[in-house]
């Protein structure tokens, strides 16, 4: 009924605003791996470097969550992955009931994963709940043309992009990554995008899906979803291009170099060609879609955002890429694990230049629609905070609640359960295993190399008190502490 109200709503206050909508998302990519935030990565991203010299560059951009199913739930529905219970990777074991004092029910905990854990994680909806009005839901019924192309990782047959306000899927899905077919090189053996040519690059393909659509709708409104599976593992490239980083890491005499960060190590070094060669694969697959933006005449009359789902994987998998100045990367909650390359373009109708002001994933849902002269949806959006004004204006103060972050899970690359909170320069995070509470100054301490909590008691009860209160406006679920574990967590 929610929704039926209120695409009811939309349709009696329908605009004829044109502007269209293109929403490009990588998956794992670091915001040290693009050449407009760090002009001397390794890899190589040349038109999205073109692309920021006519965008405002966010530097302090976060995701929702240091892992993808959750900051993608988060886009779509403008809610922290804590209200929509999405906090954990679709396809993850679950864990505890949603009464935890009543433990004779565990029915939703998988012991081959977590009965060694010393807390159970809690509980986490492995769906796009339908009450939800998504982004696409809104702009289809303004009119709008909308197409999904690439990773999805929202759910399957019942909650695909066609049951969320997209006309077309292609290549959405449950699942994370390619793991079909010849993964990331045709036949894909994915049903919902029909094999190419043997040898065709998903990305390429997808590339020239969504400029095929961009031309097709050139004169109606559409919003179209970029989500490439890019640079997910596996780790997989053209071999022309791995062979040209192989090169070009022994011509710098680049090695590679880790850190701890226990229980894993973390990468330090950037020199990993197959995933540069990945990265290049799909900034040249952007390339097609700009030029199709450009060959149809659409720059003036089309917003550009370009976001990823989550931190650089640099402790685990391959860790095929460093995040550094910042610590750690996927699945932890410093800010390698959240911290994202972000852009938004609108030539002739935003400020080109760059912004640290800090925005998170939940505010592309208002924004988008402030853009584009629409009503909001409070009640829907209630987690996002348009920064319209900002991308006009960037001298304008973002008037905001402090960021937030619920992750109460173990994560696959390392991390552990954890909620976190940024307000201003200051974050706090507080560990639901034995590391506590850890305060850092960001402006001074970008890499969260010294945890000052013990020097800011005032500061930690402050931050403290907004982060529980956070937790219960959300109703965020908990983990437990496991009271039958089968032997000792050896990890830590």
């Amino acid at each position: 009924m929610k929704i039926l109200a209120s695409i009811l709503f939309l349709a009696l206050t329908a605009s004829s605003s044109a502007t269209n909508i293109l929403f490009i998302l990588a998956d794992d990519l670091g915001v040290m791996d693009v050449g407009f935030n760090n002009p001397g990565t390794f890899y190589e991203t040349p038109h999205l470097n073109q692309l920021a010299q006519d965008a405002m560059i966010f530097s302090s951009a976060y995701a929702a969550s240091p892992v993808c199913s959750p900051t993608r739930s988060s886009i779509i529905t403008g809610q922290y992955p804590a209200r929509t219970r999405n906090t954990d990777f679709f396809g993850s074991a679950n864990g505890h009931p949603r009464l935890p004092e009543d433990l004779t029910d565990i029915r939703g905990i998988d012991f081959n994963r977590h009965s060694k854990k010393p807390i159970l994680p809690a509980f986490y909806l492995n769906v796009l709940a339908q009450e939800h009005v998504t982004l696409a839901e809104y702009f289809k019924a303004r009119g709008y043309a909308t197409l999904f192309a690439g990773k999805w990782h929202l759910g399957g047959e019942g909650s695909l992009p066609t049951d969320h306000g997209f006309d077309i899927n292609l290549g959405g899905l449950h699942a994370g990554g390619p793991y079909t077919g010849d993964k990331y090189f045709s036949p894909y053996d994915n049903p919902h995008l029909p094999n190419g040519p043997t040898g065709e690059h998903l990305p390429d393909r997808l590339g020239r899906e969504v400029a095929g659509f961009i031309t097709q709708h050139r004169d109606q409104p559409f919003f179209a979803f970029l989500s490439f599976y890019s640079v997910h593992t596996p780790l997989m490239a053209p071999e022309a291009l791995v062979k040209k980083y192989e090169a070009k890491r022994q011509r710098l005499g680049l090695k590679p170099a880790f850190e701890p960060e226990h229980p894993r190590k973390n990468r330090t070094v950037q020199e990993h060609a197959i995933y540069a060669g990945m990265v290049e694969a799909m900034d040249s697959a952007i390339g097609q879609v700009l030029q199709a933006i450009e060959d149809n005449d659409l720059k003036n009359d089309t917003i550009i955002v370009f976001f990823s789902d989550n931190g650089g994987l640099s402790t685990s998998e391959g860790s095929p890429t460093s995040n550094l100045p910042f610590r750690a990367g996927k699945g932890w909650a410093y800010e390698g694990g959240i911290r994202e390359p972000m852009l938004v373009s609108w030539p002739g109708r935003i400020q080109a230049g760059k912004t640290d002001q800090a925005v998170i994933s939940t505010d592309f849902y208002p924004t988008l629609l402030e853009l584009c002269g629409f009503d909001l949806l409070p009640w829907q959006h209630i987690d996002g905070t348009s920064f319209a004004q900002l991308l006009k204006d960037p001298a304008a103060e973002l008037r905001r609640e402090p960021l937030f972050w619920h992750y109460p899970h173990w994560g696959n690359q390392g991390g552990i359960p954890h909620s976190a909170i940024r307000e201003g320069n200051w974050k706090l995070i507080q560990f639901y295993y034995q590391k506590g509470v850890e305060l850092y100054n960001l402006a001074q301490d970008p890499g969260e190399r010294q945890n000052i909590a013990g020097k800011y008691p005032p500061k930690v009860k402050e931050l403290t008190a907004k982060l529980e209160a956070k937790l219960k406006a959300t109703d965020a679920l908990l983990p437990i502490e496991n009271p039958n574990p089968k032997k000792p967590f050896e990890k830590w």
